[in-house]
């Protein structure tokens, strides 16, 4: 069985985000970039099919391709799930934002061509926080799919997956292939190892492009402006229930 595991390069969750001085959108020279927290979940998920481990049985899956959609620096990215454990990346080459859709028509694109069993990729992206591209990929290739996903069983060709919802949990049998978005309680990733860091950098990654695909990545989003969200407000002290609702009223939450 192969896994796909789509991986992106956002800026590190530990910085805080620079808005730039003409609100054209968010600065990130010279600020460190990592791999999305929620992909390097679905990397881990992905690597403990192959080696056992999370309640999967060991060998249940053969090989995890890692694939990226950016710039040439994504390469790191990926070295990062190879390091992880994933077998080999392949980095789809794309200087600016990349929406959702392009994303998806690539990922579609790169399924056709790795045939995988399963597409394992996290839930949302910590820059855009967009969640769209594990279910317009699910539509587009007319798979079965499973979002935030906190636990996965594969057997007989299914994957019996528990998902997270407003009212709890809730769990769905898909058949195989499908598509699986992850969410944070499905595993806690693991530090790569210095010698895994090394065998990663002699991995293989091939590098392609949109046009190799047939897909036109040009945004169709304009963005006006981007800022910083205002500073809270004090609160303040009132001395009655009445005060209270009348306050709520002047604030038009009642």
């Amino acid at each position: 069985m192969k896994v796909l595991v789509p991986v992106k390069r956002v800026l590190d969750f530990n910085l805080k985000v620079r808005v730039k001085p003409d609100g054209s959108g968010v600065d990130l020279s010279n600020l460190k970039m990592s791999i999305n927290p929620f992909c390097e979940i679905a990397v881990e998920e992905a690597v403990r099919m192959k080696e056992g481990g999370g309640g999967h049985t060991a060998g249940a899956a053969k090989e995890v391709v890692a694939v990226s959609i950016g710039p040439e620096q994504a390469q790191e990215t990926l070295r990062n799930a190879l390091a992880i454990g994933a077998d080999r990346g392949i980095l789809v080459k794309a200087d600016g934002e990349v929406e959702p859709l392009a994303v998806a028509k690539i990922l579609k694109a790169v399924v056709e061509a790795e045939k995988p069993d399963i597409v394992i990729l996290g839930k949302q992206a910590i820059d855009d926080d967009a969640s769209q591209t594990g279910q317009m990929l699910a539509a587009l290739l007319d798979w079965p799919q499973a979002t935030f996903a906190s636990r996965i069983v594969l057997q007989d060709g299914k994957a019996t997956v528990t998902r997270e919802v407003d009212g709890g949990l809730q769990t769905l049998d898909v058949d195989l292939p499908a598509i699986i978005t992850t969410d944070l309680r499905l595993n806690e990733p693991r530090y790569a190892s210095l010698p895994n860091i090394m065998k990663a950098k002699k991995k293989p990654i091939d590098v392609k492009a949109p046009t190799d695909f047939g897909v036109d990545v040009t945004p169709r989003l304009k963005v006006l402006k981007t800022a910083e969200p205002g500073k809270r407000q004090a609160g303040v002290k009132v001395k009655s229930a009445a005060e209270l609702v009348g306050k709520l009223k002047e604030a038009g939450v009642l």
